[in-house]
């Protein structure tokens, strides 16, 4: 685990920590049964890469490596743009002190729009996953580098109890081979970015996507942000991507995220 990574999940342990002082797992579990119910997240990037490219677009307004990315951030006109443009699901950030997001933003996004919404932060406790549905949320985010085989598996395990999607991230050969072996969910999302250099390539999507097996999802996360890039992973057999930095950056977020649902020029 990187220095960043260990130090962020270490601050998340304080949070969660708090929250359970807060709220008991009793409450948290009222709150989960009364939330409207799970969207077909898997199902819905499915559809969209049959014979276009699924996107999960991402609601996000700073980062630790870029510091603040949206000056106007409006979650739910966000949300409302991504729509139109053609995205299949949202990934809301809802970290504070790293991502400056917050837990409504899930809320917020998931009345305006009826796409699924994958609820994104640093997921170290079960606790977290009762509490994400509570919020509404109909997928959670595993990342592999975070967590111990074990600690996955008790999240993973969680959220099914739940009927939430799970997408499992990895970085690296390694990180596959743990979450193929201890993990039953079907999205592998593949982040370019790399934990200790915090360089980022498209290239570490393509080789790694020849080592999953056919029955997975793969999802390119990091550095996408051309139709190019897009075209590019799908000759390696990925047609479902993350993208969150390369949007938010846009003055109109609708039209250049149709621009990339557009089959090329020439």
């Amino acid at each position: 685990m990187s220095d960043v990574l260990k130090k962020i999940c270490d601050d998340k342990r304080e949070h969660v920590a708090r929250k359970k002082s807060l709220k008991s797992l009793d409450a948290l579990e009222n709150e989960a049964k009364k939330a409207s119910p799970v969207r077909d997240f898997t199902g819905a990037l499915t559809a969209a890469s049959t014979d276009s490219y699924g996107l999960i677009c991402e609601i996000k307004r700073g980062s630790p490596s870029k510091g603040l990315i949206r000056a106007d951030f409006e979650p739910t006109s966000l949300a409302k743009a991504y729509k139109a443009g053609g995205a299949a699901c949202l990934s809301v950030l809802t970290d504070i002190p790293y991502f400056m997001g917050h837990d409504d933003y899930v809320q917020h996004v998931r009345d305006v729009v009826d796409l699924p919404v994958l609820r994104k932060d640093f997921m170290i406790d079960p606790y977290q996953i009762t509490e994400s549905r509570a919020l509404g949320a109909d997928c959670i985010l595993i990342i592999m580098a975070a967590l111990s085989d074990i600690q996955a598996a008790e999240i993973e395990a969680e959220a099914l109890r739940h009927a939430m999607h799970v997408l499992i991230e990895v970085h690296d050969e390694k990180e596959l081979d743990r979450a193929l072996t201890h993990l039953k969910s079907p999205l592998i999302g593949v982040n370019n970015r790399n934990l200790k250099t915090m360089d980022v390539s498209i290239e570490t999507s393509a080789r790694i996507a020849k080592k999953v097996p056919a029955d997975k999802m793969l999802v390119g996360e990091s550095g996408i942000a051309t139709r190019a890039d897009l075209d590019h992973l799908a000759n390696v057999g990925i047609r479902r991507f993350l993208i969150g930095e390369s949007l938010m950056r846009q003055q109109e977020v609708a039209a250049a995220t149709k621009a990339l649902l557009l089959p090329a020029q020439g």
